[in-house]
């Protein structure tokens, strides 16, 4: 009987990081750095790409290309991009070991799954040397995984599916519809898609939602509502095969799609 084999997750706003925070502080500060002033919606709108990527998507907005041609009279260029990626990993490596708490539910949803059988793999839009710091300290936290994946290291990160492909690889998974892709972002969800996996959106402590736990909680049920319904029907729009609220929906949702396969 054909079923689901494993579970790849993301980190920041879906295992790890509620709300997504550490990145979207660096970015603005990284920008404010050479002169250049970024708004927490225009930062979280690429979140999920490798980060010297969403640092072109930045630059790339009219609203930010008009400052930079304002401010220095002339196009952005590549080497202004490796410089804003090194103020970037400037202030993300001086804070990121505070930003790897375990989002609630996380770890014993995915121990659960794993007594089951299942696998643990991971992608993600931080570089290895990035990685280096988040899984060390969440190991140190209990969350921990069978393998991650980061984007320099292969052809290109999210959308692209080869961080997928090197987990089904890794973790010696037989099957592409025997995988669930479980992520925050609208780069996830097409992570997903393009590696034709489950793929799988999580909405509470998300980068979608962009709100810590505490601004969660204190949410009409009226406002709840309306800004889950919002990010949910973003994520059904870029292709996800189902949503989720928080991550101890998983388990019955492995159900569902074990049904599904049989």
């Amino acid at each position: 009987m054909k079923k689901i084999e494993c579970i790849i997750m993301d980190w920041a706003g879906t295992a790890v990081d509620y709300g997504c925070f550490a990145p979207v502080a660096a970015f603005i500060e990284a920008f404010a750095g050479i002169g250049l002033s970024i708004d927490v919606v225009q930062t979280r709108r690429p979140m999920g790409l490798p980060k010297i990527q969403h640092i072109r998507e930045l630059l790339s907005m009219p609203e930010v290309n008009e400052q930079f041609v304002n401010r220095y009279k002339r196009a952005w260029a590549e080497e202004d991009v490796v410089e804003l990626n090194r103020l970037f990993e400037k202030h993300l490596f001086a804070s990121l070991e505070n930003y790897t708490d375990p989002i609630p539910g996380v770890i014993l949803t995915l121990n659960k799954l794993r007594s089951e059988g299942l696998k643990i793999g991971s992608t993600t839009g931080y570089t290895c040397e990035m990685m280096d710091v988040v899984l060390l300290a969440a190991q140190a936290k209990g969350y921990y995984v069978d393998y991650c994946a980061t984007p320099n290291l292969l052809p290109s990160g999210r959308p692209a599916p080869y961080m997928i492909f090197e987990n089904m690889t890794k973790l010696a998974v037989s099957c592409l519809d025997t995988i669930v892709k479980v992520g925050d972002t609208i780069a996830d969800i097409k992570e997903g898609v393009n590696a034709k996996v489950w793929s799988v959106g999580v909405i509470l402590g998300s980068n979608e939602m962009g709100l810590t736990e505490e601004e969660t909680k204190a949410l009409s049920v009226t406002e709840l509502e309306a800004r889950i319904e919002d990010v949910k029907e973003r994520m059904f729009a870029a292709g996800a095969s189902y949503v989720i609220r928080t991550m101890e929906e998983l388990p019955a949702l492995i159900e569902t799609i074990n049904a599904r396969l049989n």
